[in-house]
């Protein structure tokens, strides 16, 4: 995807990008590729993968939930800050939240968000586990979101202790989702959440299969869960 077609693809979207977010991806490009030398942020480097895989991907959340209002968003294992840096240059008003287990990557997008020039963007060095735990954000975000972190079951532990009632939780998927959701659903029913739509379609130009959840928060999470870190991968609710 070279960038006139990411403008020109955003822009069917209704999401028209100023000279300066341009610019704002030009350099977390620049950034990414610079940075990915040093540490392991991702596989992908060529800059037309970069704009569709990474970038164009990240904004699909936003193709079925309005982002433009003042929305608190965290993102659950950003890795190298998607899909929530690419959501926060579309939508400035977003507040968000990133944690990441790994601190050299919390410093990286501490960097990229400097360079970038990026407001209201705050970095978390913990355990997903740990941070659900944490009163200071336990149900405190209007929308959580994680992209290929973890399946479904285990996911869900990890995002919706952080949704406050009435919030949603966006997890990103590729293909798989049926068979994810099927073993998902007690995961849903025990902490709070309720499956409201599931969004198919095809990444253009290469047509790979994704899927965007749509979860609300319909109670309160029980205060047992997150439980401690590893055990919702070695024993998810299913």
């Amino acid at each position: 995807m070279n960038k006139e077609q990411f403008i020109s693809l955003l822009e069917e979207k209704g999401i028209s990008l100023s000279s300066q977010q341009l610019s704002q991806f030009d350099t977390y490009y620049k950034l990414l590729v610079e940075w990915n030398e040093k540490m392991n942020l991702t596989a992908i480097t060529d800059e037309e993968e970069v704009y569709l895989k990474h970038f164009y991907d990240s904004t699909t959340a936003s193709f079925y939930v309005d982002l433009n209002q003042e929305l608190s968003l965290c993102d659950v294992g950003a890795g190298a800050g998607f899909p929530s840096i690419p959501l926060k240059i579309c939508f400035p008003n977003l507040k968000v939240t990133i944690v990441d287990s790994l601190n050299k990557r919390i410093t990286f997008l501490q960097n990229l968000a400097n360079e970038l020039g990026l407001k209201n963007v705050h970095f978390v060095h913990d355990r997903a586990e740990t941070f659900g735990k944490n009163a200071d954000y336990r149900e405190k975000f209007d929308l959580v979101t994680a992209r290929a972190v973890a399946r479904l079951s285990v996911l869900s532990e990890l995002c919706l202790p952080l949704v406050k009632e009435g919030g949603m939780f966006v997890p990103m998927k590729a293909a798989a989702a049926s068979d994810e959701l099927e073993k998902g659903k007690k995961a849903l029913q025990i902490l709070g959440g309720k499956l409201e739509k599931v969004h198919s379609f095809s990444l253009p130009l290469e047509e790979s299969e994704r899927n965007i959840l749509i979860i609300n928060k319909i109670k309160s999470t029980p205060k047992k869960y997150p439980r401690k870190p590893g055990t919702p991968n070695k024993q998810p609710l299913e």
